[in-house]
């Protein structure tokens, strides 16, 4: 299968890329590089561009008119920078995503994979949360991803249009090969702050919130290898008819996760553990705009696409710490 991927420069979508090309498939990159490095791309088709720009989306078409599907990454993720941005979070990851999904749809393209987030849903007594539970997205990011999802279900249920919803949780590591990972300069995610800390490239890892309702008032998580995530994109592909003839309805939200929670205060005590030594630590209030958290419950992942997360923690942490030593090789900072 050929499978258009925007935002393949970035972090997942580079992963992504490599996890299709490794089962046989081939993907297109098409990215801005407003964040994603070139470096990234490797020897892949690449477009540079924007995913609103129609008239580049019908040469990639013209070129490649054997697309198969389109997965949908590209879009803006700092959750705290959603909040002093709204404008840049609303027009590029709402207003863009409805040219390329119309433009999609004209174009006799309708299978669409969604990345949206688990940072949308509801905080719940027991943390863990399905695909039916309620939503209360957060910050201006969450609203962003909510936004689209809707848009997503409307325009499937009034055009051509399919569209797989994945809920990702919280990407940790890379590829096998280290090629690609976690690549923003000023580093906002807790594991590649963490893993900065722990090699020594920041003098101290903050905690923020610690007086949530958690069971050591630290956030909760789900935290899954990015290898794993790249794998569950695969299938969600391959399996694409599938899933939305199992629905019954022209779209499917998929949680993909590793199914069991983690306070940020033991993933410190992880990484710790893989790198067998203490990581400096201090506390702070929450950002604007984190959310508690939660944990998935991925049951519909492995009934639907025959995945389940593959890698533990610790795994995905070592994966996490390499890719941390050898990033300035790469991409030529720390």
């Amino acid at each position: 299968m050929k499978v258009l991927v925007t935002g393949g420069a970035g972090y997942i979508g580079s992963v992504t890329s490599k996890a299709l090309e490794e089962a046989g498939h081939t993907p297109v990159v098409l990215d801005s590089l407003l964040s994603g490095p070139r470096q990234f791309v490797g020897g892949r088709a690449f477009y540079e561009g924007d995913i609103a720009d129609r008239a580049l989306l019908r040469r990639i078409v013209d070129e490649h008119p054997d697309l198969d599907a389109t997965i949908h990454m590209a879009a803006r993720i700092v959750v705290p920078e959603s909040v002093e941005l709204p404008y840049e979070y609303y027009r590029d990851n709402v207003a863009k995503s409805l040219e390329l999904f119309d433009e999609l749809v004209a174009l006799g393209k309708p299978r669409l994979l969604f990345s949206s987030t688990a940072s949308l849903y509801a905080l719940t007594p027991e943390f863990e949360v399905t695909e039916d539970d309620p939503v209360e997205p957060t910050s201006p990011y969450a609203r962003t991803k909510r936004m689209m999802e809707m848009v997503l279900e409307d325009m499937a249920v009034a055009t051509d249009l399919r569209a797989i919803i994945l809920r990702y949780f919280n990407p940790i590591g890379t590829d096998p090969d280290l090629e690609t990972g976690y690549h923003l300069k000023d580093a906002t995610h807790v594991v590649p702050l963490l893993a900065q800390t722990a090699l020594g490239l920041r003098d101290v890892f903050t905690i923020t919130g610690t007086d949530l309702p958690t069971r050591d008032g630290t956030g909760i998580r789900d935290y899954i290898h990015a290898w794993d995530l790249a794998r569950a994109h695969v299938r969600a592909v391959e399996e694409f008819d599938a899933v939305i003839a199992a629905e019954e309805k022209p779209y499917s939200y998929i949680n993909l996760g590793a199914g069991d929670g983690v306070t940020v205060r033991e993933l410190v005590a992880a990484v710790e553990r893989v790198v067998g030594k203490p990581v400096p630590v201090r506390e702070a209030p929450p950002r604007p705009g984190d959310a508690v958290g939660a944990f998935a419950n991925a049951d519909k992942a492995a009934r639907l696409l025959g995945w389940r997360t593959e890698h533990t923690l610790d795994e995905a942490i070592a994966s996490a710490l390499a890719w941390g030593e050898k990033r300035k090789a790469v991409l030529g900072y720390e």
